[in-house]
């Protein structure tokens, strides 16, 4: 047997198999030879593996940064004052942080491939949720790519653009031509031109993004020098819309205390670039905008050289050094510019720097450093979700790579889709999107840590352990709140777009073998909850049936199976089967390879049941085995159903697929006959009898009928109720509740109660526990809403010559007490009581007086159970008192009370005799007494099950 385990693949991520690149490229040259094409290969994509530095923390810095730290610094200082632009810093960088713990909590559990936040969303929560993620986080990064190459082309042609009519150039730079067209060209160019830096791979694109790095590094450290190095000037502000009146100039004071308490509370005025007024909601969601970058370095997990290692360390890092800039450059700017150039001017930046066109150079190198990270992270989430088929077909081309790793044709359909955005060119409705899809995304990171660390699975157990759950629920309502705090309705609709996606990848998408957190969160609270299930605390009032049904061969029970569905009344319903066998004579547990056939019928029947298989050496002790551990603490089956002993054919419910194309055109065929699915791999029918509708196993029966009543009594002794279902071979649930279509109207549906001890002619008691037992699981078939139109009917056996309605009247009285609603038929059996005394002789010693029959109708169960154990104990003599003849008459009796024909009968079940010399005839009266009847329940109570207590 080999034996696999997916730990290996943690140690062997980070390095490539010479055998296996040997066996994918068709060689057969021995592992050791050292000029190998295999080894070639390996060392090449070895090599251009990506370092902490270069694939996370520049391409996160550079994320972060964009064109916010040069654009936007003044705005937020300007608006909110120092006090609210720190606060609002904080408070984002606390939104982050908590994203970035779980970010590297989920990335250090374990070897991370490619697709980053996707790759976590989709192991962690499963493929519906992170496949409706990874859409829209591609999506984000499709739609931010597209952003910031319409930021950078709206900022070179402020510089170097031609001014709109009416405008005079200020600059004889001012040459390009402005419009929309114009406008799409640039945006085209900017966009093959980070086409081509992701196209050659990830190397190429890291020695770019550190080019840019350093020139974004020197720039800030000119912003820096300039607020220690310019003199105190004034600078003249933009132009305002038309026909608007202002100031034309504001001053660079340098330092100043009164500059500093001039910016240090809030002033929120009208944006002069959209003429709206600014709050602190709008000035903090545009601050945070500038702070989405978190995610760059963990889209480049699969060109990483250790993700676990690099993922954390450079994103933290990247977190901090960008929080200090923020800071130090809010607290510079609020000491050295007045409030109406931070409010008038968002360049300012530009006009006190001691080279102006540093800052331009900045803007342009940040903003296309970001374009290009969010094009190349959008093709790894594309590749990514295209590796793991979650939408078939539809993305097969997006799997194609180049001989060094990189997926081309994921790169290319992501800059046609930018290029697609391109063409709206409305910068604002893009932006907003943006923000949320990437905030949604991190939501999901923080709830799939969230869900990992509530499982309490073992193998999660991450090696970054600065996080706890609070602050994934902190991350979690951070982001949400930002999401609505954006704008309310792109959040709601996103929401919703993400639901739509779950739904169709849930519906659409195969199976997959990432395995599903769902389970672990449900395992762990189904624990808790069962630990909390104290069954001596059990009340009658609350009892439910808790059913283990035994089944031989699921061919021939599917109607059985079915039926006992309706009657578990939301309680335990579990599917035992026997197979014989010694474990000791066998090389592996048998019973491993059909666990999926059983899971699969359940889920094919739809049913709601556990599946409980066993070993044995016997039937009996098979039974014994599943009635002592099925179930766990307060949860365990109270209620042991069996398929009657007799000698009806089976008949096969779940055919062949081979076979239903025929049988289709065959009308004699049996409608109610299932296709097989084909993970049924349950052994076929024999010609042979089905007895038990469990004892066929090969060839030939295991179960005798001494076994077979046997089980009953074990089950009995071990204060369980017992049924025994006799005729349910051909029970077709669906044509028992449908009527035929060329019926007019409905057709009732009727359920006939004997809760009458039939065994026992000198008794009729119907208040004893097993009547109301009986009575209590035809209740509970009458609540299932199929059957809630059928009718109960309640046989009530009376003598003539006696007052019907006495014994009618208290019965109604007992059943409004019980709530259950019957129709009750008062049926004589004077003729039935006397065929089987005058066989004795002794007809006129045990004539019944009147008194009997009102004890009989008392709620008195104690001495119902003294006259039933009487009765077991004095079964070897009764026994041969009850003739085949009454029996007969009985069985007639019912027959002729099925006017219209009961989908099923219940009838009382008594205990097996004492002397088991007398199971053979205790089960052949059984026989006698249910002979074509149709469906029916034999059914006996050992525990009170009802209660007239509020």
């Amino acid at each position: 047997m080999t034996e696999r385990t997916p730990l290996l693949h943690y140690r062997l991520s980070t390095s490539v198999n010479e055998s296996e690149l040997r066996s994918q490229a068709g060689q057969q040259a021995p592992v050791h030879k050292p000029g190998s094409q295999g080894r070639r290969a390996a060392q090449q994509k070895q090599q251009k593996k990506l370092s902490t530095f270069f694939g996370v923390v520049i391409p996160t810095l550079l994320s972060m940064f964009s064109v916010v730290v040069f654009l936007r610094i003044g705005l937020a200082v300007g608006q909110a004052g120092l006090y609210q632009a720190i606060a609002m810093y904080v408070v984002a960088y606390i939104i982050i942080c908590m994203t970035v713990l779980s970010v590297c909590a989920i990335s250090t559990n374990g070897a991370l491939d490619a697709g980053g936040a996707y790759y976590m969303i989709s192991r962690a929560l499963g493929p519906e949720f992170g496949g409706s993620i990874g859409i829209m986080f591609f999506l984000a990064n499709v739609c931010g790519s597209a952003l910031m190459v319409l930021g950078l082309v709206e900022a070179i042609l402020s510089t170097f653009g031609v001014p709109e009519a009416g405008n005079v150039a200020t600059s004889h730079y001012q040459v390009l031509p402005s419009g929309y067209w114009w406008s799409l060209l640039y945006g085209t160019g900017i966009a093959l031109l980070c086409l081509l830096v992701c196209l050659v791979g990830a190397h190429i694109y890291a020695k770019t993004t550190f080019l840019i790095f350093v020139i974004v590094i020197v720039v800030l450290i000119t912003v820096f020098i300039s607020f220690f190095a310019v003199h105190p000037q004034s600078i003249t502000l933009p132009d305002l819309k038309p026909n608007a009146t202002g100031p034309t100039t504001a001053n660079f004071t340098g330092f100043k205390l009164d500059t500093l308490l001039g910016n240090i509370w809030a002033d929120y005025t009208v944006d002069y670039t959209t003429q709206t007024t600014m709050t602190f909601a709008t000035v903090f969601a545009v601050m945070f905008n500038g702070c989405t970058g978190i995610m760059a370095g963990s889209n480049m997990s699969g060109d990483l050289k250790n993700p676990s290692y690099s993922i954390p360390r450079g994103t933290i890092t990247a977190v901090i050094f960008t929080f200090i800039i923020y800071i130090m450059l809010s607290v510079l700017v609020a000491c050295t510019c007045d409030r109406l150039l931070l409010q008038r001017d968002y360049s300012f930046l530009r006009d006190i720097n001691v080279w102006h066109p540093f800052v331009i150079i900045g803007v342009y190198s940040s903003t296309l450093s970001a374009a290009m990270s969010n094009l190349i992270g959008a093709s790894r989430v594309l590749y990514a979700m295209a590796k793991d088929d979650l939408f078939g077909k539809a993305l097969w081309l997006a799997k194609k790579t180049s001989h060094s790793g990189n997926p081309w044709v994921s790169v290319l359909i992501s800059w046609f889709l930018v290029q697609l955005v391109l063409f709206s060119g409305k910068l604002n409705t893009i932006a907003s999107i943006v923000t949320i899809f990437f905030l949604l995304v991190y939501a999901a990171v923080d709830l799939a840590c969230l869900a990992l660390e509530w499982a309490s699975a073992p193998n999660f157990r991450p090696t970054f352990r600065y996080f706890t759950w609070h602050t994934c629920i902190l991350g979690i309502i951070g982001c949400a709140i930002m999401m609505f705090l954006i704008n309310a309705i792109y959040a709601s609709a996103s929401i919703a777009f993400m639901l739509l996606l779950l739904l169709l990848i849930h519906y659409l998408s195969p199976t997959s073998s990432w395995g599903y957190i769902s389970q672990a969160l449900i395992f762990h609270q189904v624990r808790k909850y069962l630990l909390m299930l104290d069954v001596r605390k059990d009340h009658v009032k609350f009892w439910r049936p808790q059913i283990l049904l035994m089944v031989s061969n699921p061919r021939s029970s599917v109607g059985l199976i079915t039926f006992i569905n309706d009657i578990k009344k939301s309680g335990l319903y579990v599917l035992g089967h026997v197979q014989l066998g010694d474990l000791n004579t066998l090389p592996s547990d048998p019973l491993q390879a059909q666990y999926e056939s059983w899971l699969s019928l359940v889920d094919h029947l739809n049913i709601k049941a556990f599946v409980n298989l066993t070993l044995a050496d016997s039937v009996r002790h098979g039974i014994q085995h599943l009635l002592f551990i099925s179930g766990l603490g307060g949860m365990r089956p109270n209620t042991l159903v069996l398929g009657f002993y007799d000698d009806c054919l089976p008949k096969d419910k779940l055919i062949d697929p081979s076979m239903s194309s025929a049988q289709s055109t065959d009308p004699s065929a049996p409608s109610q006959e299932l296709e097989q699915p084909p993970l049924f791999h349950f052994a076929s029918l024999r010609g042979s009898s089905n007895r038990l509708d469990y004892g066929e196993f090969g060839d030939g029966k295991v179960l005798g009928p001494q076994e077979y009543v046997a089980i009953i009594a074990d089950a009995m002794k071990m204060l369980k109720n017992v049924v025994l279902a006799r005729y349910f071979n051909n029970f077709d649930r669906a044509q028992v509740l449908s009527p035929p279509s060329c019926t007019p109207g409905k057709r009732a549906v009727y359920v006939d109660v004997w809760p009458v001890n039939l065994l026992r002619p000198d008794s009729c008691s119907y208040v004893d526990t097993c009547s109301l037992f009986l009575l209590q699981l035809a209740c509970i078939l009458n609540m299932v809403r199929d059957w809630r139109k059928a009718t109960l009917r309640l046989f009530l056996c009376v003598e003539e010559g006696r007052s019907v309605r006495g014994p009618e009247e208290k019965l109604g009285q007992l059943l409004k007490d019980l709530r259950i609603k019957a129709q009750i038929h008062p049926v004589p059996w004077d003729q039935q009581v006397a065929l089987h005394w005058q066989r004795q002789g002794n007809w006129g010693k045990k004539q019944l007086d009147a008194t009997t029959e009102e004890k009989n109708l008392q709620p008195e169960e104690e001495e119902d159970e003294e006259n039933e154990e009487d009765y077991v104990n004095s079964f070897p003599s009764n026994a041969t008192r009850v003739s085949d003849d009454y029996l007969s008459a009985v069985n007639k009796l019912i027959l002729d009370q099925a006017r219209p024909q009961p989908a099923v009968r219940f009838l009382y079940l008594p205990r097996p005799p004492a002397d088991t010399r007398r199971y053979t005839a205790y089960l052949r009266q059984l026989e006698l007494l249910t002979q074509d009847l149709g469906p029916t329940l034999l059914i006996h109570g050992v525990t009170p099950v009802i209660t007239t207590d509020l």
